[in-house]
């Protein structure tokens, strides 16, 4: 069964969250930061977080500006996406995940390495395919044989 994909974006500045998320409709969700570190780019320079140090809960058309609205430098990011309807719990193992109200998590380790978990093989496909467009790289799914992780979270 496929639990998600994992795949590399570039050690840059940019939009790459706005850019691996865009066939995701994250106006939909309420989401959940872990408060890892990330940063604003203002005049080709490091500036103020690109979420802030704590964990906090962000409104999907919030994060849909920020994400779309500014470059940023990506370093840790921990993201997951709740149906606003429901009551989010949170979630540190795939069975947490699996058994929770969340619908997606998203993970981005050192700058470069994301992984995306998303129970709606539908959308999981359309995340595969828009990744492969891009040209992000060691593009592959994440299988119930291939997960290694055993925590959803980057530290």
């Amino acid at each position: 069964m496929k639990r998600g994909i994992s795949f590399e974006i570039p050690n840059e500045y940019g939009r790459f969250l706005w850019e691996v998320l865009t066939p995701f409709e994250i106006t939909k969700f309420i989401w959940l930061s872990g408060g890892e570190e990330s940063y604003l780019v203002e005049d080709d320079e490091l500036g103020k977080l690109l979420f802030t140090d704590e964990v906090n809960w962000i409104e999907g058309l919030t994060l849909k500006e920020l994400l779309e609205d500014n470059r940023y430098y990506l370093i840790f990011v921990d993201l997951k996406a709740y149906s606003k309807e429901n009551n989010p719990s949170l979630i540190e193992t795939y069975r947490d995940f699996f058994n929770s109200d969340c619908e997606l998590v998203l993970l981005v380790v050192d700058s470069v390495y994301v992984t995306i978990y998303c129970k709606d093989s539908e959308k999981l496909e359309r995340l595969y395919d828009n990744a492969k467009i891009k040209g992000f790289g060691n593009l592959q799914y994440i299988t119930d044989k291939n997960d290694t992780r055993t925590k959803l979270s980057v530290w």
